[in-house]
This record gives structure tokens, C-alpha cells and sequence, in this order.
């Protein structure tokens, strides 16, 4: 599988790409958090570690580190903007269930 971002999120992540000037694209991964067990972490990816798995939706290369994968893997990352709210979401297949808050996931 893949971890995949929609056009309009790779739209929004170039934009700040851009706007940060430097990056080689967006990191996505977990780290335990939250009262589900387990929060996603989104930041920008400077550089490839050796076990990153890297894939490229609309010309942004996403990077998944290695234990992080089982978690997350075949989710797609979109940005949606609801009224005054705007964000990533998250699509996750694997996901059980989530927090009343949305801040946290069960797998």
C-alpha cells in the first residue's frame, strides 16, 4: 500500500514548502498521545533517514518512517476547509476508533 495526500492538500503542503523555502516534502508518522493511544504527527521533511518510506502524490513526496507504517499505512491525507475551519484530515483504514475530541486514533 501507500500513504497518499489528495491534490488540494499537496497543493497546500507545496504552498508552504515554498513559502518555508527549504524541504523535501511532508513527514507523516504516530507517536502515543491522546486518550485513543495514538496521535498522527505531521511536519516537513528535510532529509530522508534510511528506514523512511517515501511516496510521491502530486509532486510532494510524503516520508513514512518505518514504525510508524503499520499504523497508518494506505491512508490518504486531504485538506478541507468546513466554514471557518480549515485542516488536514485523515483517512485511515486501519483506524478502530478516535477520540470525542478527533485528536487521537485506535487502531
Amino acid at each position: 500500500m501507500a500513504v497518499t495526500l489528495t491534490e488540494n492538500a499537496a497543493r497546500h503542503v507545496n504552498a508552504y514548502l515554498t513559502k518555508r523555502g527549504k524541504g523535501i516534502g511532508l513527514r507523516l508518522g504516530v507517536k502515543t498521545s491522546g486518550c485513543s493511544g495514538m496521535a498522527y504527527k505531521l511536519e516537513f521533511a528535510d532529509a530522508i533517514e534510511e528506514d523512511d518510506q517515501v511516496w510521491e502524490s502530486f509532486g510532494v513526496k510524503v516520508v513514512v518512517d518505518a514504525k510508524s507504517l503499520p499504523y497508518i499505512d494506505g491512508t490518504e491525507l486531504d485538506y478541507t476547509r468546513e466554514g471557518l475551519n480549515e485542516g488536514f484530515k485523515f483517512h485511515n483504514p486501519n483506524e478502530k476508533s478516535h477520540c470525542g475530541c478527533g485528536e487521537s486514533f485506535q487502531v
